[in-house]
């Protein structure tokens, strides 16, 4: 499986950023998806997840500012950013992981930096 982030960059706080995952090398149904970031000094955090079945769920600090889906006939996952702040700065990861084995698969993470 190959994850290939996209969008990222510099944004200013009240600003918004879409990032994009493209998938390849298997089945894009059967994977869960989700999207990570590691904050300078910080471990990496769960942001949002959605299911193969389509069920999203978010973490508390980014709840009703970023939303996450997925084009099945794409093979690709968004997660589209607003409200931004300054501790959203990180290096965001896409993140696979397989519904029905344990199996999980990253990419290589693109920078959001959000500063005036």
């Amino acid at each position: 499986v190959q994850l290939v982030e996209s969008g990222g960059g510099l944004v200013q706080p009240g600003g918004s950023l879409t990032l994009s995952c493209e998938f390849s090398g298997s089945i894009f149904g059967n994977f869960d998806m989700g999207w990570y970031r590691r904050r300078p000094g910080k471990e990496r955090d769960l942001v949002a997840q959605i299911s193969h079945n389509g069920n999203a769920h978010y973490a508390d600090f980014v709840k009703g500012r970023f939303t996450i889906s997925r084009d099945d006939a794409k093979n690709t996952v968004t997660l589209e950013m607003s409200n931004l702040k300054a501790e959203d700065t990180a290096i965001y990861y896409c993140n696979a992981d397989n519904a029905y084995v344990v199996r999980q698969f990253w990419g290589q993470g693109t920078q959001v930096t959000v500063s005036s």
